[in-house]
Protein backbone atom coordinates (compact mmCIF):
# COMPACT_ATOMS: atom_id res chain seq x y z
CA UNK A 1 0.00 0.00 0.00
CA UNK A 2 1.16 3.39 -1.48
CA UNK A 3 1.59 6.41 2.01
CA UNK A 4 -0.41 9.41 1.19
CA UNK A 5 0.45 12.59 3.17
CA UNK A 6 -2.89 13.80 4.56
CA UNK A 7 -1.31 17.20 4.15
CA UNK A 8 -0.97 17.07 0.39
CA UNK A 9 -4.68 15.47 0.26
CA UNK A 10 -5.97 18.41 1.60
CA UNK A 11 -3.80 20.57 -0.46
CA UNK A 12 -6.22 19.54 -3.30
CA UNK A 13 -9.45 20.43 -1.38
CA UNK A 14 -10.68 23.62 0.21
CA UNK A 15 -12.88 21.76 2.89
CA UNK A 16 -12.01 18.58 4.37
CA UNK A 17 -16.06 17.95 4.17
CA UNK A 18 -15.80 18.00 0.49
CA UNK A 19 -12.62 16.07 0.15
CA UNK A 20 -14.44 13.27 2.78
CA UNK A 21 -17.72 12.95 0.31
CA UNK A 22 -15.71 12.60 -2.70
CA UNK A 23 -13.31 10.28 -1.69
CA UNK A 24 -16.32 8.01 -0.35
CA UNK A 25 -18.85 8.85 -3.28
CA UNK A 26 -15.93 7.85 -5.78
CA UNK A 27 -15.19 4.84 -3.71
CA UNK A 28 -18.73 3.55 -3.83
CA UNK A 29 -18.72 4.10 -7.70
CA UNK A 30 -15.83 2.01 -7.56
CA UNK A 31 -16.64 -0.68 -5.68
CA UNK A 32 -19.83 -1.02 -8.04
CA UNK A 33 -18.07 -1.78 -10.74
CA UNK A 34 -16.62 1.93 -12.10
CA UNK A 35 -13.18 1.90 -13.94
CA UNK A 36 -10.00 2.69 -12.54
CA UNK A 37 -8.43 6.03 -13.37
CA UNK A 38 -5.10 5.16 -11.79
CA UNK A 39 -2.83 2.38 -11.96
CA UNK A 40 -2.16 0.75 -8.44
CA UNK A 41 -1.76 -1.86 -7.04
CA UNK A 42 -4.21 -2.05 -4.53
CA UNK A 43 -8.00 -3.49 -4.61
CA UNK A 44 -9.41 -1.48 -1.66
CA UNK A 45 -11.78 1.01 -3.04
CA UNK A 46 -11.24 3.68 -0.60
CA UNK A 47 -7.54 3.75 -1.62
CA UNK A 48 -7.80 3.86 -5.58
CA UNK A 49 -10.46 6.91 -4.87
CA UNK A 50 -7.95 8.63 -2.68
CA UNK A 51 -4.93 8.26 -5.24
CA UNK A 52 -7.77 8.91 -7.68
CA UNK A 53 -7.95 12.57 -5.95
CA UNK A 54 -3.59 13.03 -5.38
CA UNK A 55 -3.08 12.60 -9.32
CA UNK A 56 -6.19 15.22 -10.03
CA UNK A 57 -8.30 12.44 -12.05
CA UNK A 58 -11.77 13.95 -9.91
CA UNK A 59 -12.26 16.72 -8.61
CA UNK A 60 -15.61 18.05 -6.27
CA UNK A 61 -18.15 19.86 -9.02
CA UNK A 62 -20.91 21.61 -6.46
CA UNK A 63 -24.36 21.47 -7.50
CA UNK A 64 -26.20 24.84 -8.02
CA UNK A 65 -29.36 25.01 -6.09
Amino acid sequence: MSYISINELLDKSDSVYKLVILASKRAIELNQGAQKLVETNSQKPQVIAVEEIMQKKIAYKEKKI
